[in-house]
């Protein structure tokens, strides 16, 4: 779970200065000023806000954050994997602002901009997926894909309304994403956990590595399991993916995933996948989906959907998708957001974006190799596809389970956030002892390398000021 024992500083450390063609920085880090802002966020919004590496954005273009102070630091953020196709691309900001002068809001009332921005999506994505249904946030969708499964299980009966998910994914923070999730420590609040809403154990790599089951056998265990509590096929209405878990990056086996497929079309059980972070291009695939091999029933989509502004769907085939009789949302859908992402999509063809996410995890893994060549007791294993990595950095002397407090160094991982911010690379903090990266997808090679190269560079004196004070 997120661990956040070590604060960044919030007070200007002074740093040499640098410029390459990339990366700027000409102040004390976090730059002057930070502190007082950053304080009266937490006080008037919440103290999430100090959980996060200490820099105020002034501006981002492409592949760059840029501060007040003049700070440019090469993004591996994507702000969380919205701004796949770059922060402010020129065609985007000028479809916005073009749409702007036009319309700033029209209820669920048709456009047509909402059409032309449909019919580029579904034109992009496989014929099977003929509907979406449009919201704001990636959470509504998921709450909304819920719903969906749910009245279509309700057609074979009445009872049949169970969501089957797994431990530690991640759909969102409103209640029924929340229970539809793994995450216990989040809905402690809500009071009570849906029995309709159920988890089995997610199957980490390394449950595999003594090789005595396969994905699939894994797959038939866990849900022959629920059977025996009275949870079988006849009231399940649902499997509730997450692409991958985020914090490292972790991918279901294959066969686990088309094992699961096979049966869900067997017991007329929807699949359904959370895209919001694997989808557009992220993992070098449109959808993360699509490395398994399989057609998910529906697709829930939400942050690099538009690029830049709120936007999130659900899309599947039209008999599921008119279930949604009662669907409203009061900002779902907005011209501006639609216009948003029409131009994301029109970026993503002109610019090749999934290929190049795809070519990309070349030049990555090559520069990860470097690291735990280098640094074999402190970088332990790296996961991903395309252009989202997590690498586990470890204790010395780390045992156990990889993804346990024991193996994952939490503190170090920090701090190594923070050293690389000094140096011009900006990173997001998992709080699980991981380094999860993904810039946006058109970066350039030389600056996605230099990024990574610094972050080596920061590790390297971590390693040694360590040394040096033992």
């Amino acid at each position: 779970m997120f661990q956040d024992d070590y604060k960044f500083s919030l007070d200007p450390i002074d740093v040499p200065p640098l410029e390459t063609a990339h990366r700027r920085i000409a102040s004390a880090i976090p730059a002057p000023g930070t502190r007082e802002l950053m304080e009266k966020l937490s006080e008037r919004e919440s103290e999430n806000a100090l959980r996060q590496l200490p820099l105020i954005w002034d501006m981002a273009k492409g592949y760059q954050v840029i501060d007040k102070a003049g700070n440019r630091f090469i993004d591996f953020t994507s702000t969380i994997f919205v701004t796949n196709c770059g922060h402010g691309h020129p065609h985007m900001v000028k479809t916005i602002q073009e749409e702007s002068e036009k319309l700033l809001h029209s209820y669920l009332y048709p456009t047509e901009t909402k059409l032309r921005f449909l019919d580029k999506l579904l034109d992009m994505t496989p014929d099977y997926l003929e509907k979406a249904l449009l919201f704001c946030t990636g959470t509504e969708a998921s709450e909304r894909a819920v719903m969906l499964a749910r009245h279509h299980g309700m057609q074979t009966s009445p009872e049949r309304k169970t969501i089957v998910g797994w431990e530690m994914n991640y759909h969102g923070f409103t209640m029924g994403s929340l229970m539809a999730g793994g995450f216990e420590s989040l809905r402690e609040w809500v009071g009570y956990q849906d029995p309709g809403m159920v988890q089995m154990p997610f199957p980490y790599p390394w449950d595999f590595e003594a090789g005595d089951l396969t994905g699939a056998e894994l797959f038939h265990r866990d849900i022959d399991a629920l059977a025996e509590d009275g949870i079988g096929p006849e009231q399940i209405c649902a499997l509730f993916f997450e692409t991958y878990q985020s914090w490292g990056a972790l991918f279901y086996p294959t066969d686990y995933v088309t094992e699961a497929r096979r049966w869900s079309q067997e017991n007329d059980v929807l699949m359904v996948f959370d895209e919001i972070q694997a989808g557009y291009g992220r993992t070098g695939t449109f959808f993360g989906y699509e490395h398994y091999g399989i057609e998910p029933d529906l697709v829930i989509c939400g942050k690099g959907m538009s690029g830049s502004l709120p936007l999130s769907a659900v899309i599947g085939p039209a008999e599921v998708i008119n279930l949604a009789s009662m669907y409203t949302s009061t900002h779902g859908g907005h011209p501006l957001s639609c216009a948003a992402g029409l131009a994301n999509l029109e970026i993503f063809e002109n610019e090749n974006l999934v290929a190049e996410a795809a070519r990309k995890e070349a030049l990555m893994l090559a520069e990860f190799q470097r690291w735990k060549d280098r640094f074999p007791d402190r970088v332990g294993r790296i996961f991903g596809k395309g252009m989202l990595f997590a690498v586990f950095i470890t204790k010395p002397d780390g045992y156990g389970d990889p993804g346990s407090e024991t193996s994952l160094d939490f503190a170090f991982c920090d701090r190594l956030v923070e050293r690389s911010m000094q140096k011009g690379v900006f990173n997001m903090r998992t709080g699980r002892g991981t380094l999860k990266l993904g810039p946006p997808l058109n970066i350039p090679d030389e600056a996605l390398i230099e990024g990574l190269r610094v972050m080596e560079e920061s590790l390297a004196e971590l390693v040694a000021e360590e040394a040096a004070a033992a």
